[in-house]
């Protein structure tokens, strides 16, 4: 795989680290052409007031800086830049928590654009447990809550050139996903990339639901101990494929939509429980996972359905539990990961 240079070469990192001010939970990619070395993280704090940071690489430097630093309210279940790899859409990025909230990133002041909650009526708000925006259509977002719904936003992002743009949202739709919380949220790229979308949940299933024919889902999976299934992740370059994990497991579970119900590969070489996962950008074969164990493994699932025994690249964060990891969509070179108040960015 060709590398571009971060720095000179000869003096090439294979790992940068930043240490961040609290303990880290979310964590995600900028995905602008412009910004490639830019990540967003959420403190996770056990109280209401909490911290989201902007941070980026100096590739002159090799030290990472923070660019903006705003306050969030509880800490951010989910953190994710607009999918918008031209660099065309205003520079939004959302967090999930109490509400899905978009912010336009900026140095020093990031700042709210606007709040969406779909509980009007009442001044209770259910929890939002995670989202996805849409790569196709960067104006839809869904979210997954504890009150067994998902909901589908429709976002105007004011494509307006020479005028302050504001960005607002409507609910497109919402629908109950499962019996339980729903946990995880994921767009397929499957038919056309835009209809399609998958959750999971504490009733142990993955259902798939199309935006076209809602009256129905297709239940892709169900865990036979009824075990909570908390993460969800398509592969990048195979819409057949996705996978899941359960609560406290130590595997990953890989399924076919063409063959539901069957795993078609477990990944089990964590020797605590697992709690991230990410398919490779670039690759249809290539999924990593991180987890207690201090461990982030790659694995190559070419041989699928045969059973895959060992992954193939192993790398160890001595001093903590993994409980983030992304692989940079415009940077198939590097994984990012967190751990304590740690984020490191390896290269592959």
């Amino acid at each position: 795989m060709a590398h571009s240079g971060v720095v000179p070469a000869g003096k090439r990192k294979e790992i940068y680290k930043y240490i961040a001010p609290w303990p880290l939970y979310s964590m995600n990619w900028s995905v602008r052409p412009d910004k490639r070395f830019r990540l967003a993280l959420g403190s996770f704090v056990e109280e209401y007031n909490n911290k989201v940071q902007i941070v980026s690489l100096d590739e002159d430097s090799s030290e990472f800086t923070a660019k903006s630093t705003f306050d969030h309210p509880y800490p951010t279940t989910k953190i994710m830049w607009i999918p918008d790899s031209k660099g065309i859409f205003p520079d939004l990025l959302a967090t999930s928590g109490d509400y899905l909230r978009v912010w336009r990133a900026g140095e020093p002041d990031t700042r709210l654009e606007c709040v969406l909650n779909n509980n009007k009526n009442s001044d209770f708000c259910a929890p939002l447990t995670s989202f996805d925006w849409n790569e196709v259509d960067p104006n839809l977002v869904g979210t997954s809550s504890i009150d067994t719904t998902c909901t589908i936003w429709g976002l105007e992002t004011g494509q307006v050139i020479n005028r302050v743009s504001l960005v607002s949202g409507h609910v497109k739709t919402q629908l109950i996903a499962h019996d339980k919380e729903v946990y995880d949220i994921a767009f397929s790229r499957a038919g056309g990339g835009r209809d399609m979308f998958a959750s999971v949940g504490a009733d142990g299933s993955v259902r798939m639901f199309d935006l076209r024919h809602l009256e129905h889902s297709t239940i892709i999976y169900e865990d036979p101990a009824h075990t909570p299934l908390l993460r969800l992740a398509w592969n990048k370059q195979d819409p057949n494929y996705l996978a899941t994990i359960a609560m406290d497991a130590c595997e990953v579970i890989i399924l076919d939509v063409r063959v539901p119900c069957t795993p078609v590969a477990r990944l089990n070489n964590h020797r605590a429980c697992v709690n991230g996962i990410a398919w490779a950008p670039h690759s249809s074969c290539h999924i990593c996972t991180a987890g207690d164990d201090h461990q982030a493994l790659i694995w190559d699932i070419q041989q699928m359905p045969r059973a895959i025994e060992d992954p193939i690249l192993a790398y160890t964060a001595a001093e903590g539990e993994v409980n983030q990891i992304q692989w940079g969509a415009t940077q198939p070179d590097w994984i990012a990961i967190c751990y304590n108040k740690s984020l490191e960015i390896l290269r592959v």
